[in-house]
C-alpha cells in the first residue's frame, strides 16, 4: 500500500515542500533512507528528468511523477504494483493541479508555508481509496498502461526516425497529434476506473440507504 505522500515545488534551492502526508512511518529507519534517497533526487531534478520513474528504497519503492515544476513521490511497500502507483499519483497530480495551478507558487518567493497543507485530507482519501491494488486494479488497468507504453514507444522510434530522415515538421506534427489523442483516451480510461472503484466501496452502502428509505416511506406514509 502507499505508506506516505509528498509533493514539491522543484527549484533550484533544492525544492519547496507544499504538502505531505505525516504518520507515524516517519520514524522508521528505512523510511527515513528512503526519504533521503528521495532529496537528493529532488534536488538533481530538471526539465531533463524523466516524468515517470521509480527507485528502489531497499524496504520501500518510491515512485514519482514530474509535471512542469512539480513532483508527486509516493513511498510505497515493496510489493506495491508500479502501474498502480503511477495511477494513484496520476490522480493526485490531477486532484492538486484543479484546485492548485502551478503560477500559484511558480515564483519560490511568493510560496505561503502551510497554504496547500489542507489538500493533505484530499491526498489520504485517495491514498484510502487505492489501498487494496487489486480492487483497483481490475483487468482494464494492465491493458490501458501496456498500450500507452506501446503507443508511446512506436511514436518516438518513428519521430526519431524522421528527425535522421529529415522529413518535415509536418510530418511531427501528426506523430506528436496522434500521441496526444492516445493519451487522452487513457486519461478517460483511467478515469472511468477509478468511478468503477468508487461505485464498488460505496455502492452497498447507497443501495442499504435506499432500502431504508423505501422501507420508512411505505411503513410510515
Amino acid at each position: 500500500m502507499v505508506k506516505s505522500t509528498l509533493i514539491v515545488r522543484v527549484d533550484h534551492l533544492g525544492g519547496s515542500v507544499l504538502v505531505e502526508t505525516q504518520n507515524e512511518m516517519s520514524r522508521d529507519p528505512a523510511m527515513l533512507e528512503a526519504s533521503a534517497r528521495v532529496k537528493k533526487v529532488i534536488r538533481q531534478a530538471g526539465p531533463q528528468s524523466a516524468t515517470h520513474a521509480d527507485i528502489d528504497c531497499g524496504k520501500y519503492t518510491v515512485f514519482y511523477v514530474m509535471s512542469g515544476q512539480t513532483m508527486y513521490v509516493a513511498f510505497c511497500e515493496k510489493s506495491y504494483p508500479k502501474n498502480v502507483a503511477f495511477t494513484y499519483l496520476d490522480d493526485i497530480q490531477t486532484q492538486f493541479s484543479q484546485q492548485h495551478p502551478e503560477r500559484e507558487y511558480a515564483v519560490p518567493t511568493v510560496l505561503k508555508p502551510f497554504h496547500y497543507m489542507s489538500f493533505e485530507n484530499d491526498i489520504r482519501k485517495t491514498m484510502k481509496a487505492y489501498s487494496d491494488p487489486r480492487a483497483v486494479q481490475g483487468p482494464g488497468l494492465d491493458k490501458i498502461n501496456e498500450e500507452l507504453r506501446g503507443v508511446t514507444e512506436v511514436m518516438k522510434k518513428n519521430i526519431e526516425d524522421l528527425i535522421y530522415r529529415g522529413d518535415s515538421l509536418d510530418k511531427m506534427g501528426d506523430m506528436s497529434s496522434r500521441l496526444r489523442e492516445e493519451s487522452r483516451k487513457y486519461r478517460k480510461a483511467a478515469v472511468r476506473i477509478n468511478w468503477e472503484l468508487l461505485l464498488k466501496q460505496y455502492g452497498p452502502i447507497g443501495g442499504v440507504a435506499l432500502i431504508m428509505i423505501i422501507f420508512i416511506w411505505w411503513r410510515f406514509f
